[in-house]
């Protein structure tokens, strides 16, 4: 399970009375701070909280970040977080099955979620269900350990997802669109000011999507409502409050996926339709947010932001299991483990911030302070069949030929789960001092204290920890558009997998270390950012062992170091671009290759050409080095590959564009990860029409 991330309640600080009213490169009023970038019919992001909780342009802060804007989702008809993270520079997306994915970025796994800048990570360290982007601004990557404003996790990234705010001038959009295997999809988005002097504002946000999918059976049901009102309570301060309802269904999806080897060691290879569901599978997910937000401007460009937010999420199923290795003669020797599954999480996260400017040695700088806290409860209950006293029965089928025809038996013979509840507590600070005119040092800390008490499946899921993490960063404006950075900070994560002795393993402990360039060229429409980095995880659980009826995981110290390049924005009138570049080297503590089913080299590049006033090109390309991965005495490989999406739109006029769109048009085959020993194939070619309205 991830660790708990939360928000922060504040310290007060009065700001010296000499404070000018704003100071360079941070926001002073909360409204403007958070001002939408949809209108920004670029590529290039604008400021983010994400690293320190000051705004900061991508030259200020002093780690790799990237912007996943709307205008690039939209171009590329990004519609869900998987499709969308695909083109992050940097992340790779861990499709280990239909409805679970992963993320993971410089090596090692991605459990750090913000929402607007404030923690609110996966329960159980992955997507279950897809995620919808309609109703997201933008989506921010910031690469390396967040040892500030998080103090635990994976020295990888942390994805900060902004999401779409009220606005006062009226706006509605919405749009029709139909694809391969039966896709259907309708979204609207309607904005605007509840009364005369726009003090109200409110947004309504929806999207409901239908449709097969390239697998046998399966199929998916996505809907998404989210609301958001703002209220200026005073001059000064705004009260913000929305609500998410989300649900997906999905029907005949896979529970772990296809064997990758057969018994003589070979490889298997079978048709990307191959799925190894059953044809009454089914799960569902579902998740309810609500947030409350109050932004008061205290004057001389002093801010207090409080957010408290409840999430409470669902999953429900019935799924099928296949394990076992296959004969190669006649692809038999498969068995299957049908479960009942239910979930149960909440959260409650508190988080208060102050921020803003104060002088020193005849110097503005600025200051954020805080305190965090948030509690979590999780509750899971697996059933299981009864066949004699075994769990197991034999498929008696080859996949090759598998209907998913598999009488379900009753799922009540025998039960296991989870019930555990989890806390953790934070205070920081972190300032940015203007040292010169062209250097600003960062230093900050966080202490934390994370603790848990109960069970996960016979494993304690109990650990009391504090630790106290330090961050500090420079960055030196070279020229006027170019800014060179450093940057170093250590994490630290319990662990709930138990070893040999049965006891949980220690917490892994970790840095990241940095430097880069970041520059704005032509005019600064085009960003370029550099990085250089090693990361480290000390006692990170690696694979499980099956030892006495329970898996014991043995801890490792992995090392990973690599190049990130990155160019966004436009190159020349009507041509947005977003390109990116990731090389890597992992290894163990013994220097041999760690984490082999990682692609080493990863590049994506984007882009959109308006060829008339009407009428736009879109194209995306992505590519990864070949990976592997041993499953039993077998490697198995999927060779390095290219994607190629391809799309069209013609504006009709003002209010009405149709847009066409192919995705993998080479028709590429390929596993769409090897982060475990089972794995499926990617979607093969496919298209998408699209009809879109704005007012």
């Amino acid at each position: 399970m991830a660790a708990v991330q939360p928000s922060s309640w504040s310290l007060a600080v009065a700001a010296p009375a000499d404070t000018a009213a704003s100071v360079e490169g941070v926001s002073v009023s909360a409204r403007r701070e958070d001002t939408p970038t949809e209108h920004r019919d670029s590529y290039r992001g604008g400021r983010s909280r994400a690293a320190t909780g000051l705004a900061l342009t991508a030259q200020e802060t002093p780690q790799a970040i990237s912007t996943l804007t709307r205008a690039q989702l939209d171009d590329l008809g990004l519609n869900t977080v998987n499709d969308a993270l695909m083109y992050a520079p940097g992340v790779t997306v861990e499709r280990v099955e239909t409805d679970r994915t992963y993320y993971t970025a410089r090596g090692f796994d991605i459990d750090h979620f913000q929402l607007d800048g404030v923690g609110l990570p996966f329960t159980n360290g992955a997507q279950w269900g897809d995620v919808d982007t309609l109703i997201y601004d933008r989506i921010e990557v910031l690469r390396g350990a967040n040892g500030l404003l998080t103090g635990t996790g994976q020295p990888s990234a942390t994805l900060n997802f902004v999401r779409k705010r009220p606005t006062t001038a009226f706006q509605a959009s919405g749009s029709a669109s139909i694809g391969s295997w039966q896709t259907r999809r309708l979204t609207g988005d309607v904005s605007g000011a509840l009364n005369a002097d726009g003090g109200v504002r409110g947004r309504l946000v929806g999207a409901a999507q239908d449709g097969d999918s390239h697998l046998d059976r399966h199929g998916k049901r996505l809907s998404t409502l989210y609301g958001a009102l703002d209220v200026d309570l005073t001059r000064d301060m705004t009260l913000s409050l929305s609500w998410l309802e989300r649900q997906s269904h999905a029907r005949s999806p896979m529970w772990g996926a296809l064997p990758m080897a057969y018994t003589d060691g070979t490889q298997t290879d079978y048709d990307v339709s191959t799925s190894t569901a059953t044809d009454w599978a089914w799960w569902d997910n579902r998740e309810r947010r609500l947030s409350a937000e109050l932004s008061h401007d205290l004057g001389q460009g002093w801010q207090v932001r409080t957010v408290l937010t409840h999430r409470r999420n669902t999953s429900d199923s019935e799924l099928f299991y296949v394990f076992g290795t296959p004969q190669r003669d006649d692809r038999t020797g498969l068995f299957g483990y049908p479960s009942a599954f239910d979930g149960r999480y909440t959260q409650n996260l508190l988080n208060v911030q102050a921020s803003g400017p104060f002088r020193l040695g005849g110097r503005r700088h600025d200051l954020v302070v805080g305190a965090n806290w948030a509690k979590e409860k999780a509750a899971e209950r697996s059933g299981y069949a009864s066949y004699g006293g075994l769990r197991y029965t034999d498929l008696g089928a080859s996949l090759v030929d598998w209907d998913g025809r598999f009488a379900k038996p009753a799922l009540n013979a025998a039960y296991d789960g989870s019930d555990f509840d989890a806390e953790r507590r934070g205070v920081y600070g972190a300032a940015r001092f203007s040292l010169g005119d062209a250097v600003k040092l960062l230093t900050g800390a966080q202490w934390v204290n994370m603790r848990s008490s109960g069970a996960n499946y016979g494993v304690a899921h109990a650990y009391d920890a504090t630790r106290f993490t330090p961050y500090v960063g420079a960055v030196w404006q070279v020229r006027s558009a170019l800014s060179a950075y450093a940057s170093y900070a250590r994490i630290f994560k319990p662990q709930t997998e138990a070893g040999v002795s049965g006891q949980p393993l220690a917490p892994v402990r970790g840095s990241n270390a940095e430097v880069g360039l970041k520059a704005d060229v032509l005019d600064r429409t085009l960003s370029l950012q550099a990085a250089v980095f090693h990361t480290r995880q000390d006692g990170l659980a690696g694979d499980a062992t099956w030892q006495d009826g329970r898996n014991v995981y043995s801890p490792q110290d992995t090392r990973s170091r690599g190049v990130e390049l990155e160019a966004t924005g436009r190159l020349v009138q009507g041509l947005e671009v977003a390109a990116s570049l990731t090389r890597l080297q992992i290894h163990d503590d013994a220097g041999h290759d760690a984490r082999t089913f990682l692609p080493r080299e990863r590049a994506t590049l984007s882009l959109r050409h308006d060829l008339t006033d009407r009428l736009r090109a879109t194209a995306g390309w992505r590519w990864q080095s070949a990976t592997s991965r041993a499953v039993g005495g077998a490697r198995v490989l999927q060779d390095s590959h290219a994607l190629l999406d391809l799309g069209v739109s013609y504006r009709i006029d003002r209010h009405w564009t149709v847009a066409a769109q192919v995705r993998n048009v080479t028709n590429q085959k390929y596993i769409n990860s090897l982060y475990w020993e089972q794995a499926y194939y990617g979607a093969p070619r496919h298209a998408q029409l699209t009809v879109n309205w704005s007012h």
